[in-house]
């Protein structure tokens, strides 16, 4: 009998703590602040990426128009050049030996129609005295029509001639940077065959890239012009769209196989450093910008396909919200529909969050690059003066224990 008692309080314990905790349940969980802010209006400008190369505005084969073998070449390889300088020279020796030779039967020319002139007026003054027949006038006059067409012939094979002595100067067609040689000093060429090297413009510089058909019938829809549209351009490795520029060819029909749109656009290249050839990522502003509602990336929750944000009404309650999302700027997510610029949404404390039920509300914001800002947040030197405290406890704990011992 005497070892049972001791029981007796102990089947008491539970009985006390069961009620202990029955009231406690009865009080209901304790609510957890959130933050929340009024969404921000920011003028945005919607940007659509499409990916696509640059190509040069002008693009030439440099030929030779003069056949023969080629004697030197003036440039170096990959340089700069401008429109009319010296690239490559052609022999030109049987040219001009072909100049020399038109020149000869111009003079040849001139001294036959002086004679057939000489002649035409000797036979009309015998005319005057019937001591020419009219038919020997005629003849004569003939004869000198005939010299002169003789002297243009001639004076024409000369021009030609020049014109091929001047071709064994193979010049720049174009300003730009030229490519290798492609046929060195001692080979024949071929007038119009041959392609002696290529030159591509620098500046200005295209950004051709396909549009889909979607894109494009968006566009209309929305009444936008597309002609003349900016554009910015973002090369592989750069963090930013640092080239600009604007929409100046869409091509005038879809290709049948992939349903894309050919669309160009003209950049300024100053200094040559954008290469034909080279890939870029675009964004094309169809539209101005325009006032837009913004919440912070990190507000939106997913939920299956949906997308929602949490809004907290007058009465503290908290109730998720669909919404439409647009595109990502800076941190920013544009909300198309489904949300009013004066509404109260979560920003930060979202795993707090019961929706249907009520919860402790402090205010607070965010910035231009999505980040939230708490203003009840301790500054940096209130927080070291805190961390000192719970330092300073266990000595003044301990000083009590001092006083017990003694």
């Amino acid at each position: 009998m005497l070892k049972r008692r001791p029981l007796a309080p102990m089947l008491l314990l539970p009985l006390l703590l069961a009620a202990c905790s029955g009231s406690g349940e009865q009080q209901g969980p304790p609510s957890l602040p959130v933050t929340v802010s009024a969404p921000m209006v920011k003028d945005i400008t919607e940007w659509d990426n499409f990916v696509g190369r640059f190509e040069a505005v002008n693009s030439v084969e440099v030929r030779p128009r003069a056949s023969g073998y080629l004697t030197q070449a003036h440039f170096a390889e990959g340089q700069y050049v401008t429109k009319g300088q010296l690239l490559f020279t052609i022999d030109a020796r049987p040219t001009q030996a072909v100049l020399d030779q038109a020149r000869a039967q111009v003079a040849r020319a001139e001294a036959a129609l002086v004679n057939a002139r000489t002649e035409l007026a000797r036979s009309e003054n015998l005319a005057k005295s019937d001591a020419a027949s009219q038919e020997e006038v005629e003849q004569r006059r003939a004869a000198y029509r005939a010299a002169q067409a003789d002297l243009a012939a001639t004076q024409a094979s000369v021009r030609a001639a020049q014109l091929n002595v001047g071709f064994t100067r193979v010049t720049a067609p174009i300003s730009g940077r030229v490519s290798q040689r492609l046929v060195d000093a001692g080979n024949a060429v071929a007038a119009d065959q041959t392609v002696l090297t290529t030159i591509v413009s620098t500046n200005p510089i295209h950004f051709s890239f396909q549009g889909s058909e979607a894109s494009l019938l968006n566009y209309e829809r929305r009444g936008d012009k597309l002609m003349g549209a900016p554009v910015r351009i973002r090369l592989q490795g750069d963090d930013d769209y640092r080239h600009t520029g604007k929409i100046d060819f869409i091509d005038n029909a879809l290709t049948s196989g992939s349903g894309t749109i050919t669309v160009r656009a003209v950049v300024q290249n100053p200094g040559g450093k954008l290469m034909p050839g080279l890939f870029g990522q675009l964004q094309l502003a169809a539209a101005p910008a325009a006032p837009q509602i913004v919440v912070p990336e990190t507000a939106i929750v997913t939920d299956a396909a949906r997308r929602l944000v949490y809004v907290v009404g007058k009465d503290g309650v908290v109730q998720p919200r669909p919404v439409e999302l647009g595109i990502l700027v800076d941190g920013l997510r544009v909300i198309r529909s489904g949300l009013d610029a004066k509404e109260q949404v979560v920003i930060n404390g979202l795993q707090r969050v019961r929706p249907g039920q009520k919860t402790e509300v402090q205010q607070g914001k965010f910035d231009d690059q999505g980040r939230v800002i708490d203003p009840k947040k301790p500054a940096a030197a209130p927080a070291n003066a805190g961390a000192s405290a719970p330092a300073a406890k266990p000595a003044a704990e301990a000083a009590p224990a001092k006083g017990a011992a003694q």
